[in-house]
């Protein structure tokens, strides 16, 4: 959240330019209500225009070059939690009004401690709210709405004069925060928990008059203010992906599916209609916002917890866990946070460290918030294929949004340099524009809402008179539907991102193969291949014939080409691809190896697949952690009895870490027999994936290992007590006495069995 205006007006009086006022509120604008029928006119607390603003933005920082201008302000906006710029211009905000006026903090409520950890549906949650309001209970939590603002530049001068309230009433005991927005091809998608929402305005009077639940159910805890359901992003597949925080979720979807995750956060993903929805990548504490890179790879800033760890940069892969549960949230002794710092689960790869993991990149900011990718347009080359973060600290003096890239390792990434772009603000969320300018949105000060907001943009002055963001502009603002397929496949080699997915998105919708397949073909535009290969992808999810013009690209000599279309043959369960994938497991590109990995991973058993992956991931052991979660995945995805047996046995540590994680992926309990390892590797990551998945049939297995003196460390020890705890027969707690008066135990360890007792 960001604060605002100040540096425009003073960058606009050194260059001899009046800074502009903030606009009024269109009276007759905000007289249009986006409340359901019948509903009662809702009026928040939302400041006047004032002078503020010009003061707060004089105090920002941006590089040589650059010059700031205010968009919007109070009472255009206020409490601005996330925004989208459409492709038209127009500005979407998400306010919040419910922040501690409706939506609790857990933090503030100790007392609920039991009863939320043992909440397992958003009913749950609003029943334990009802129990200790008592009849209080619809004033504090059904008073205050969220609600979504459409604000315009109705007259072209650059700022903003309009805004209506597009749809509020959003106001029911279980609404969370709304966290977040999109606008796309005439839906505006708005997640609020516990719902994701598809909005309509049908007769384009800036007021939705549809509003329509395509998922409900998230938001099955209370946890702390602001770990809400955010980050709507389409991606390059065509789908929308959004991000869940450690609320948690049980969703029943249409399809009859039950998504049960209600211990942590997420990245989801669903076609634009609602359907199929899948859990992505798991593990996440509060990733508010999703970015994807040029390569079609997804990423999130994740907060840390306060409690010695610290926020990271994380790479969402699909079936990743970045290790984060909910319960560590409230552990504080004997180690805050318990497994999450003993056992440093959000550090950066380092050797032995948890193999289930795909860990952060790096260590990254304190309150990471808005993300946004370089477009390809509108900015100078020193900041192509660049990250913009927001680094959200209550105090503006300390915040702002950081520029950074990534430079490739292996099959993930690590951190190149990372700069303070646009420092002294508040910054909630950050967008690139139309206009190729990026935008921020501007909370103004500390944590609580303030009534107030405001929409910065952030200019590049080479942009002024650059005739490719001037037609990048118009491309966006004309739309995609009504050019012809000719025009449509010469934009996949235009410049700006945004262009060349709108145009392969544009093309698939119309199952147009020939411009996408000679896309694919164009061997001296890589950006323009890519696009080809997702286009396709998206025709091949419903028409497995497309899978075809796909296949002979596997043999490019392009390793990119190579690894994005294994991900799309995946992506379309295309069976036909599994010996050409297969071979990708040895390919020289670490990348194809690991998108031939995921693919195979989603195509279930195929022995020789499973061969090569344990050949494989033998030799890669723990060097590569992004690649050996793709590989364990098809090793899980096998089903072999035999292949199992075979790792188990190996000579190679490596594989037989490998295993466990295989196994902890499809949940069998014959991971236990693990835990008889001779390699201490081994039986903790065994004992990991029976304590903490759990894995019920390998407890006893586990719990026996009390009565073993070989059985040390912390992270093992624990977990071992812990298992008698759970099993809770007269045998366990004879054998937690026993540990607990055995002087050659460790005295904290002797300590939690004789706590475990006493409960």
């Amino acid at each position: 959240m960001t604060p605002g205006w100040l540096l425009a007006a003073a960058l606009l009086v050194q260059h001899g330019a009046p800074p502009p006022e903030p606009g009024p509120a269109d009276g007759t604008a905000d007289e249009q209500r986006g409340e359901p029928d019948g509903a009662p006119a809702y009026e928040p607390d939302v400041k006047p225009a004032s002078r503020e603003a010009r003061e707060a933005l004089a105090a920002l920082r941006v590089p040589d070059g650059f010059r700031v201008e205010l968009w919007a302000a109070e009472p255009l906006l206020a409490n601005p939690v996330s925004f989208h710029v459409d492709l038209d211009g127009v500005a979407w905000v998400a306010e919040t009004f419910r922040h501690h006026a409706g939506v609790p903090d857990l933090r503030d409520h100790m007392e609920w401690l039991d009863e939320e950890l043992a909440n397992r549906t958003v009913e749950e949650r609003v029943a334990m709210y009802r129990r200790h309001a008592g009849e209080r209970f619809d004033e504090l939590y059904a008073v205050e709405h969220e609600r979504v603002r459409r604000v315009v530049d109705a007259d072209g001068d650059g700022a903003a004069d309009a805004a209506t309230v597009f749809a509020d009433g959003f106001d029911d005991p279980a609404t969370g925060l709304g966290a977040g927005v999109l606008s796309y091809r005439g839906d505006v998608f708005y997640t609020c928990i516990p719902d994701l929402w598809r909005l309509r305005d049908a007769d384009g009077d800036g007021v939705a008059d549809e509003r329509t639940s395509l998922h409900t159910g998230f938001g099955v805890k209370t946890a702390m203010i602001g770990h809400d359901l955010h980050g709507l992003v389409v991606g390059p597949d065509g789908r929308l992906y959004f991000s869940s925080g450690d609320r948690g979720f049980r969703v029943e979807t249409p399809e009859g599916r039950v998504l049960d995750h209600t211990n942590g956060g997420a990245v989801l993903r669903c076609e634009l209609d609602g359907s199929d929805l899948e859990v992505f990548h798991t593990g996440l504490r509060n990733p508010q916002e999703l970015a994807f890179d040029a390569r079609g790879e997804l990423f999130t800033g994740d907060n840390n917890s306060d409690g010695g760890d610290q926020a990271r940069w994380v790479h969402v892969v699909e079936g990743g866990d970045s290790g984060w549960r909910y319960g560590y949230q409230w552990i504080t002794a004997p180690t805050s946070r318990g497994p999450w710092n003993d056992e440093l689960l959000w550090r950066p790869w380092f050797e032995g460290q948890a193999a289930y993991l795909v860990p952060p990149i790096a260590n990254l900011g304190a309150g990471p918030s808005g993300l946004t990718y370089d477009t390809g347009t509108g900015f100078p080359e020193a900041y192509r294929d660049h990250f913009f973060l927001c680094d959200f600290r209550g105090d503006p003096t300390i915040s702002g949004v950081r520029a950074f890239d990534l430079v490739p390792r292996g099959a993930g990434f690590e951190l190149g340099e990372v700069d303070e772009f646009a420092w002294g603000a508040l910054a909630t969320d950050v967008d690139f524009g139309p206009d190729g300018a990026l935008w921020f949105s501007d909370w103004v000060r500390g944590w609580e809402k303030t009534g107030r907001g405001r929409l910065v943009r952030v200019v590049w002055e080479g942009a002024d008179d650059d005739a490719v963001v001037a037609e990048t502009r118009a491309l966006l603002a004309g739309g995609f539907a009504q050019r012809h397929e000719d025009e449509l496949e010469r934009l996949l080699l235009h410049p700006d991102r945004r262009v060349r997915q709108e145009a392969h998105l544009e093309l698939a919708r119309r199952s147009a193969r020939s411009p996408l397949t000679r896309a694919a073909n164009q061997h001296d535009d890589r950006p323009a291949r890519l696009h080809g290969i997702w286009g396709l992808g998206v025709i091949a999810r419903r028409d497995a014939t497309a899978c075809a013009n796909l296949r002979p690209l596997l043999r490019d000599p392009d390793g990119e080409v190579r690894a994005q279309t294994a991900r799309a043959l995946g992506d379309a369960g295309d069976t036909d691809s599994r010996p050409a994938l297969t071979a990708l497991l040895s390919d020289p590109d670490p990348r194809a190896q690991f998108h031939a990995a995921q693919a195979l991973a989603k195509l279930g058993f195929h022995r020789e697949a499973g061969l090569a992956a344990a050949a494989r991931v033998a030799e890669v052991g723990d060097t590569d952690p992004v690649l050996r979660h793709a590989l364990c995945r098809v090793l899980a995805a096998c089903g072999d009895d035999a292949l199992y047996s075979g790792l188990a046995a190996s000579d190679d540590v490596d594989a037989r870490v490998a295993c466990a994680v295989a196994l902890r992926l499809r949940r069998d309990a014959r991971v236990g027999e693990l835990l008889a390892d001779d390699d201490p590797r081994v039986v903790l990551e065994a004992a990991r994936a029976v304590n903490d998945v759990p894995i019920e049939g390998a407890l006893e297995a586990l719990a026996a290992r009390v009565r073993d003196p070989g059985a040390t460390g912390n992270a093992l020890v624990r977990r071992v007590l812990n298992a008698n705890l759970r099993l809770g027969e007269r045998a366990h707690a004879e054998a937690l006495a026993e540990f607990a008066l055995d002087p050659a135990r460790e005295a904290r360890h002797r300590r939690e069995a004789l706590e475990h007792l006493a409960v």
